[in-house]
């Protein structure tokens, strides 16, 4: 079979027209396990930004997955933040953000999802949809992200591939339209018929599947005379192939794009299979990058000015230099290295020297970007998530969402003598969007109560202070699950009883809010206290 070789180098010397037209911005969505790091791994590895594929759960003589660079990432073999992956193919520029798969990091996903054009959506070939899917699946229908659909782990075991489109079309309503089709599954699984160019892909398997896997493709009109196949077989193919036919559905791109079509692929990512013909595809149907809605119409990405949207924070990329990172998507414009933009959030002017080109946690100073693109800013606190950055005419682009929190605990300090290392990781935290700091409004010590929206994301911070803080914590759960922001007066809030059901507390901005036990005691409370008003989070 033949070994894949692929030239990836995009012209630089470009306008702004054409340096929108080879961008495609995407992030990946999958439940757990379904294959998501492993799929991004694998596409890194076709557009040669790595030379070979990492093991998602690594062994200690393994190689780590690139996209998961944190130290708990690589301990549990999941992604837990989200990280950005430049990588050129067949001269186009591909920006792929890696989202978290956890089920309890969908903040930081949801974030994400605010900075991309499209989406791939991984589905388990055993296990089809599942409810961390169906969720991000909401989360992308709300913005209009067009969504691809690759059905992963074709190598084991796997449903049948008319069941799981009959899956998709019923859940998510989307009309599946499948571009190639899987031949076998389990170990039968060799390849897969593709539609377009009639004709059938074979695979061959590397060693640890760690570089591209030879193919070779077969016509229909040679596929018998070969003989690869006994006659069942065969016939199996065959008749798949006029079944195909038969359905009478066709992909179109313009579907694609309102969200009434996903083209949907087989494949296997961890054997490699499939996965060269899903990122061809990609390329040419995924949109360029798009208009972003501000509080004055939508933003083309041809204005020629500059204009940038800060979606992600991350601190202490680099432990040793206690950096900050503001990720910023490159909306409008051509960006340029020392360009003097506008910081819409507060009016103050921002030279921006030393923007990265990122990778996972490496980087490199980046002298241009493009819309689509996302560049890395040093933050010395200044700049928060959802902020704005442009150049020319003002312009302030519509608010991050926020969800609202559903698990809380109290944070204590174990060692009083740190409290200062103490007080700052949280509050770097917190600018990040990783937690949200309330403090009992009626306790007599001032102990911040962490408000999450996955639980795991506990772990996360007391892991983080004490990596990067050197800082070591005690976390007490507590048994409210959901959070209210109170308006009234400072005195009506104060009389409201200390009760086991509901915890009084101020935020970091010394906001009212009030924690719940369920959702039965705000409509008591608001009934028996009409001057308050306690209103959802978000």
């Amino acid at each position: 079979m033949e070994e894949l070789s692929i030239t990836n180098q995009p012209d630089t010397n470009i306008s702004l027209e054409q340096g929108i037209a080879i961008r495609r911005t995407f992030a990946i969505i999958s439940h757990p396990d379904a294959g998501k790091t492993t799929l991004t791994e694998k596409l890194l590895l076709y557009g040669n930004a790595i030379d070979l594929a990492g093991n998602v759960r690594a062994k200690r003589n393994q190689r780590g997955a690139t996209s998961d660079w944190m130290a708990m990432e690589r301990e549990r073999g999941i992604s837990i933040s989200s990280t950005i992956l430049q990588f050129p193919y067949r001269g186009y520029v591909i920006n792929l953000l890696d989202t978290p798969g956890h089920q309890d990091f969908s903040e930081d996903t949801y974030r994400t999802l605010s900075a991309v054009d499209s989406a791939v959506m991984v589905l388990d070939a055993a296990k089809g949809i599942e409810p961390q899917t169906r969720k991000l699946f909401d989360v992308c229908r709300k913005r209009g992200i067009p969504i691809f659909t690759f059905i992963n782990k074709m190598d084991r075991p796997a449903r049948p591939p008319l069941e799981l489109l009959d899956e998709i079309e019923s859940i998510l309503g989307m009309e599946p339209v499948p571009v190639n089709w899987p031949i076998g599954d389990g170990d039968r699984f060799r390849g897969v018929y593709d539609r377009h160019a009639k004709g059938i892909y074979l695979y061959e398997r590397t060693m640890r599947n760690e570089k591209m896997s030879p193919e070779e493709f077969i016509s229909l009109d040679n596929l018998h005379d070969r003989k690869l196949f006994n006659e069942m077989e065969y016939k199996e193919i065959e008749d798949d192939i006029h079944l195909l036919d038969g359905l009478g559905i066709n992909f179109d791109p313009a579907h694609l794009h309102t969200m009434k079509q996903t083209p949907v692929f087989f494949g296997s990512a961890f054997t490699n299979f499939g996965v060269r013909l899903f990122l061809d595809s990609f390329i040419e149907y995924a949109p360029p990058p798009q208009p972003y809605a501000s509080e004055k119409g939508s933003v083309l990405p041809s204005h020629p000015d500059f204009s940038g949207y800060v979606f992600k924070i991350q601190a202490n990329m680099n432990p040793k230099h206690r950096d900050s990172v503001a990720f910023v998507r490159v909306c409008s414009g051509r960006f340029e290295r020392g360009l003097n933009a506008v910081h819409a959030q507060s009016g103050n002017n921002i030279r921006l020297m030393r923007p990265y080109k990122l990778f996972a946690n490496e980087r490199e100073i980046v002298d241009e970007a493009y819309p689509g693109d996302v560049v890395g800013i040093p933050n010395n606190g200044s700049l928060g998530i959802g902020d704005t950055l442009y150049v020319g005419d003002p312009v302030r682009f519509a608010a991050m969402p926020h969800f609202p929190p559903e698990h809380f605990a109290l944070l204590k300090n174990s060692d009083l003598s740190k409290q200062k290392q103490f007080s700052k990781g949280l509050q770097q935290l917190e600018k990040e969007g990783s937690v949200q700091v309330f403090y009992n409004a009626n306790a007599f010590k001032r102990e911040p109560i962490l408000a999450v929206v996955g639980q795991l994301q506990f772990d996360v911070v007391q892991a983080r202070l004490e990596i990067e803080y050197n800082v070591q914590t005690v976390l007490e759960r507590l048994p409210h699950t959901l959070a209210r922001r109170v308006e009234g007066t400072d005195k009506a809030f104060a009389s409201l009883p200390p009760q086991a059901e509901v915890l009084l507390a101020w935020d970091s901005e010394n906001r009212k809010v009030a924690l719940f036990t369920s959702a039965f005691f705000p409509k008591y409370y608001g009934e028996k206290y009409p001057e308050l008003t306690f209103k959802e989070m978000g």
